[in-house]
């Protein structure tokens, strides 16, 4: 498959790399991405119809014990804070809670939450170890339908996986309570390690990574939502995501009969912690970290 048409502006988009699933290693088979030449978006295409197979029951490590547990809700605290820049209290709705720190850390501070997240062992977990009501769904769009208005709607590295993000968009819109905000965080295709890593870059975790999106096609589409840019930045809270690629995409490079190697695991990581940062100021610099995130208002 050569050319295909993109989701966004329906252009014609040519192939810009193959690859396979790297990061779970769930399967072997291949996966094309495509790049459009007009919006940029990098989508992969098709899209596999059983998703959720490449979701394996260990995709979340879930904490094994509370002091565990309160260092990751610690490590949430920017992402809390910058919240409460923009909105004190009320209703709040994660998507794609994973364990719940963040919002757990969120009901501490004042918010009434909810989460949507669809793996089981995580659902469990959120409502017998943090106690939050928990919508178990891997269909969220489905469930907040239904969930009536919020003051504040959080997709943390959520959207890329979503195949109707431009949906997503117009439905959160409309559920933000007048003055509410919208957070979104995901991966930057505009980054360093992505020019220099392409399909192994660990951020486009192939192929749960449905789309790559840039920063500024993101702000253009949520305008027509109706959405209000707040804020948008490539400097928040990225310092770990950062490590993480440069770590997991090095590894990635190897061929697959090292990889898995322990020797090879330790040099990757040791390698990619003194390159991410001998190069933190560079991937600091503008919009070329490895994520971005960006705030809008209803």
């Amino acid at each position: 498959m050569a050319e295909v048409t993109c989701p966004q502006c329906r252009q014609t988009a040519k192939l810009l790399f193959c690859t396979r699933d790297f990061n779970r290693k769930v399967s072997d088979e291949p996966f094309e991405y495509f790049r459009c030449p007009a919006c940029h978006l990098v989508f992969l295409e098709p899209i596999p119809a059983e998703l959720s197979r490449y979701y394996t029951f260990k995709y979340y490590e879930i904490p094994e014990s509370t002091e565990a547990f309160e260092s990751m809700v610690l490590r949430e605290k920017k992402k809390l804070d910058l919240l409460r820049r923009f909105v004190s209290g009320g209703r709040m709705l994660e998507v794609g809670a994973g364990y719940g720190a963040f919002s757990l850390l969120a009901r501490r501070a004042g918010f009434e939450v909810e989460v949507i997240e669809q793996d089981p062992a995580c659902c469990q977990f959120l409502e017998q170890a943090v106690g939050l009501r928990v919508h178990a769904s891997d269909k969220p769009m489905d469930v907040v339908r239904s969930l009536g208005g919020f003051d504040a709607i959080a997709l943390w590295q959520v959207i890329e996986h979503l195949p109707n993000p431009w949906e997503t968009l117009d439905m959160l819109a409309g559920h933000l309570m007048p003055g509410g905000v919208l957070i979104i965080a995901t991966p930057n295709p505009e980054s360093i390690q992505f020019r220099l890593f392409q399909g192994r870059w660990a951020h486009v975790d192939a192929p749960r990574h449905l789309q790559l999106i840039p920063c500024r096609l993101l702000l253009q589409r949520a305008e027509r939502s109706g959405l209000q840019s707040a804020l948008a930045t490539a400097d928040f809270g990225n310092l770990r995501h950062d490590k993480f690629g440069w770590q997991g995409s090095l590894r990635n490079l190897l061929p697959q009969r090292f990889a898995g190697l322990q020797a090879m695991r330790f040099l990757t990581r040791a390698l990619g912690l003194l390159v991410s940062r001998l190069l933190r100021p560079i991937e600091r610099a503008g919009f070329r970290g490895t994520t971005y995130t960006v705030v809008f208002r209803g």
